[in-house]
């Protein structure tokens, strides 16, 4: 599955991790895709998991957070992963393909 709406900016903290920040705003009509292509990096997360979900400060491998948050007519979708820089990449690139 090629992202349409979701589009990763990622970041390193130089000690072989990294953050991947996605947004999208749609409207009303758009979401369910949206929301489609959340769930599905989260199943691939899942999947290629490095360890244990969770916070990385307690012990955690990898997480994710994401907000949907409505304005008017519009819709922003947030969706940050944060995890070793290998695997995000792997996510990324795997999406972008």
């Amino acid at each position: 599955m090629t992202l349409q709406y979701l589009l990763f900016d990622p970041s390193d903290d130089g000690e072989g991790t990294g953050t991947w920040d996605a947004m999208a705003s749609v409207r009303a009509a758009q979401l369910p895709e949206v929301m489609r292509e959340v769930q599905a990096v989260l199943a691939w997360a899942e999947r290629h998991s490095p360890g244990p979900r969770g916070p990385l400060d307690d012990g955690g491998a990898w997480d994710a957070d994401h907000l949907v948050q409505t304005e008017g007519d519009w819709t922003t979708v947030t969706l940050t992963i944060t995890g070793p820089w290998a695997w995000g990449e792997g996510l990324a690139a795997h999406f972008a393909e």
